[in-house]
């Protein structure tokens, strides 16, 4: 009687025992009529990841986030000639099954810019803010960023914002213009932060959440090192601390926030590299830990992944260690809903690979051989059923 009550408790509590079944969306940039979305699932408890399935044509969705409701996903679509207008990206909205997960297209809108590279989410989920890394290449003209309102259905409604970056730097090869290339809203929803590749510089907007618009702060943005090329932006889950990512100075930039002025104050900078490396390497995606205490920073080239850790007194990063990407040219990254993994796209060894999370150390460690994905960019997780 005694057994078969014990085994009667186990069955009751199994289902809580059940690993976490995710989707994991990958956005590829391969050519034909095959290029676009792909899914895959992911085990929250094993880590094991599937070999991912064609889901919905995309052309060019490098870059795309996922609502925190899990109903919608908006894309840039990283294209120079959208609705037939030369030098033009786009933008698309999807609406997302979560039981299923089934892309439907809602719609599609120009992105005011050539090349799209970023797009975010401001806090009241209310407007999509886009990075597009060129204007007109060919006139030369700068990157730029804009803002987008939604339709009830979560489609695109219409622009609201807009500015162009102009100007170059010290690189003749690389920084010939602007290259606005990510955007984000701080914790107060009053600024967008803007790092521009092609000008090295932040530039700090004032954000109206009421009406979707932008207009310079005063100082208009924060210089820094010369050539390193700012390319993405974080804050610490504190809110006080910025770091931004140079692509190719593969390198971070730590700096105070003040978030009543709309103000960067620099106060490190560390390389996301070894120091007897000595080979060529630029870094690309950044992102950091739910507690703040590791920043992770992708280096392609040296084909890795940086792990920082963040001193709890002052917030300066220190370099830990960097672990093998397992693969070619590790492009993005991110964290699965439960934190305890990271995965990582190789774009061009077309593979897509797990690391475990050590708890307490946030060392990486592989999980299982590289997943095979045609040309991968950005990976999103989205709990089954959300």
């Amino acid at each position: 009687m005694r057994k078969f009550l014990f085994v009667a408790v186990l069955l009751a509590w199994a289902p809580l025992a059940r690993a976490e079944d995710d989707f994991v969306y990958f956005g590829t940039h391969n050519a034909g009529p095959t290029r676009g979305f792909y899914t895959s699932h992911f085990d929250t408890d094993t880590g094991k990841l599937t070999v991912p399935t064609f889901n919905i044509r995309s052309d060019g969705c490098a870059y795309y986030i996922i609502t925190p409701d899990g109903k919608h996903l908006y894309t840039c679509n990283s294209v120079t000639n959208f609705g037939g207008v030369q030098h033009m990206g786009a933008v698309s909205a999807f609406a997302l099954d979560s039981k299923t997960g089934k892309l439907t297209l809602l719609n599609q809108l120009p992105s005011a810019g050539e090349d799209p590279s970023y797009i975010a989410l401001d806090k009241t989920g209310r407007y999509a803010l886009v990075a597009n890394y060129q204007g007109n290449h060919v006139a030369g003209e700068g990157g730029t960023v804009a803002v987008f309102s939604f339709k009830a259905d979560g489609s695109f409604d219409k622009q609201t914002g807009f500015d162009q970056h102009k100007g170059t730097s010290i690189d003749k090869s690389r920084q010939t213009q602007a290259y606005a290339h990510s955007i984000i809203t701080d914790p107060s929803n009053k600024f967008a932060l803007v790092p521009d590749l092609g000008l090295d510089k932040v530039f700090i907007y004032k954000f109206d959440e009421q009406t979707g618009a932008l207009a310079a702060n005063d100082p208009a943005f924060v210089a820094v090192k010369p050539g390193t090329g700012s390319r993405h932006v974080i804050f610490h889950p504190n809110g006080k601390i910025v770091y931004v990512v140079h692509e190719m100075g593969s390198m971070i930039t730590a700096f105070n926030w003040d978030g009543q002025k709309g103000t960067l104050k620099a106060f490190q900078e560390i390389s996301t590299l070894p120091a007897e490396f000595k080979g060529t390497s630029v870094c690309a995606e950044m992102m950091i830990s739910a507690d703040g205490k590791y920043v992770y920073a992708s280096n392609r080239g040296h084909d890795s992944i940086a792990q920082l850790a963040v001193d709890p007194e002052t917030f300066k990063l220190t370099l830990v260690t960097t672990t093998p990407s397992g693969g070619k040219t590790p492009r993005n990254f991110d964290f699965d809903p439960t934190h305890k993994w990271l995965l990582v796209t190789n774009h061009d060894s077309n593979n897509a690979v797990v690391f475990k999370i050590d708890g307490a150390t946030g060392k990486l460690t592989q999980q299982g051989d590289p997943v095979p994905v045609t040309y991968p960019f950005c990976p999103r997780f989205l709990p089954v059923g959300k």
